[in-house]
């Protein structure tokens, strides 16, 4: 798949120190769930009075983040970045993630997507992400030796299975690895991210500079670890100015440094020298109380086909769904979009309707009774329908009785030609 957009990379004030005073980014907390838990990290919501990774006053939608973003824009047009940096991981969260940045690029097109993660979790989405053109992707790696990662994380968490202790930094390290592998091979531009942590790791930051410049890493940002009392290395000290410029200069031997790195929040907007966090906040709030957005204002409509003619796939056995839109005159197709993994019960359902936020309906051969009430809960009509797309996308898009759609219900008469995953 091709990237569908060029970027400026000099229009990244975080990429870019010449452009700090003239740039500025957005974040967008909608990614409130983590994957790992590092034992320097105490991630707070409602909080005004620390300016930290891993904190926010609100936390997102999608859809009240694009709000958000319109709002910001209007009163700040310098904003050029717009970035997921949690409170937790962006790929903890990985539907509103996505959609989020679906939705930032066709309302924005000229905005530079950004994300930060731990890399425990990206892999998958890696050649979306080109796709919809995140061009600059920041990874955080505190370790590239299993028996110092072991003492920076308290457990990683892969699907249901929690790691602890040496494995746990043995998994997120391959992760990690595999991760900056993928994004480079995308032309994704990568920055690293080290906590240096005082008798932990801070002996260890000339090993993650070396592999990371192995990897091909573009940038490394050595930061400072903030003491959190709540944490276990809530008694360490920050290191200062004095060790993190000698620490910045032996790792400028193998990869360029971010030296002027703020450690932003998780809803921060503004330029990095000219933060605006606190005037925005109170659009913050409101944006996070809004109701979705009705059913029918809702741009697109997603097609479960086989070859992409015909409405022929059952909403439980289709591994992705085409997003078609119209402009009032003809239809278009957006994108393939991955559908949620087959198992883990009801909860597929509901990253479904995550997935499909942004939809009005979804086109299916045959649907079950859970997960169509999950999917009209949400505001997205499940219509069971045969025939060619484009008559179903003209019932939909013009209002009209859908039952004139539907085909024979194969779940029905038990003929189902599911995969036995789970139809609902």
């Amino acid at each position: 798949m091709k990237k569908i957009i060029t970027k400026d990379y000099h229009r990244h004030p975080c990429f870019n120190a010449e452009v700090k005073g003239q740039f500025g980014r957005v974040h967008l907390p909608v990614a409130p769930k983590c994957n790992i838990k590092c034992n320097f990290c105490d991630r707070k919501y409602d909080c005004v009075n620390e300016s930290r990774p891993g904190v926010t006053s609100s936390v997102l939608s999608p859809e009240q983040a694009g709000v958000y973003m319109q709002q910001v824009l209007e009163k700040e047009p310098r904003i050029t970045v717009a970035g997921i940096a949690g409170p937790g991981d962006p790929f903890a969260n990985p539907e509103e993630t996505m959609g989020t940045m679906r939705m930032i690029r066709k309302n924005h097109p000229d905005m530079i997507l950004c994300l930060s993660s731990n890399g425990m979790n990206i892999g998958p989405y890696i050649e979306e992400l080109a796709v919809i053109g995140v061009s600059h992707v920041t990874i955080t790696v505190c370790a590239v030796d299993p028996e110092v990662g072991k003492e920076v994380y308290s457990w990683v968490k892969d699907g249901n299975i929690v790691y602890r202790g040496k494995q746990a930094a043995e998994v997120l390290l391959s992760r990690q690895i595999e991760a900056i592998k993928k994004l480079k091979a995308h032309d994704i531009t990568v920055k690293v991210n080290s906590i240096v942590i005082p008798s932990v790791n801070d002996h260890h930051i000339e090993e993650i500079a070396q592999k990371m410049e192995e990897l091909g890493v573009d940038l490394l940002n050595c930061i400072a670890m903030f003491p959190n009392v709540n944490t276990p290395f809530g008694h360490l000290p920050q290191p200062d100015k004095k060790t993190m410029a000698s620490i910045r200069s032996m790792a400028e031997q193998y990869l360029p440094q971010m030296r002027h790195c703020t450690r932003c929040r998780a809803d921060a907007v503004g330029l990095l020298d000219d933060d605006k966090t606190e005037e925005f906040r109170s659009c913050l709030s409101a944006c996070s109380t809004l109701k979705p957005m009705p059913a029918h204002k809702r741009p697109y409509v997603a097609v479960g086909t086989l070859e992409g003619i015909l409405i022929n796939q059952h909403l439980g056995e289709a591994k992705s769904f085409q997003i078609w839109e119209t402009d009032g005159k003809q239809y278009k197709k957006v994108e393939d979009r991955p559908a949620a993994e087959a198992g883990g019960g009801i909860k597929r359902w509901h990253q479904l309707a995550k997935i499909l936020g942004d939809c009005r309906a979804v086109l299916v051969s045959g649907v079950g009774d859970t997960p169509a009430e999950i999917m009209s809960k949400a505001g997205i009509k499940p219509v069971e329908a045969s025939g060619f797309i484009e008559e179903g996308l003209r019932v939909v898009y013009e209002g009209k009785a859908t039952e004139r759609l539907k085909g024979r219900n194969p779940c029905a008469d038990g003929s189902c030609a599911g995969t036995g995953t789970g139809c609902g």
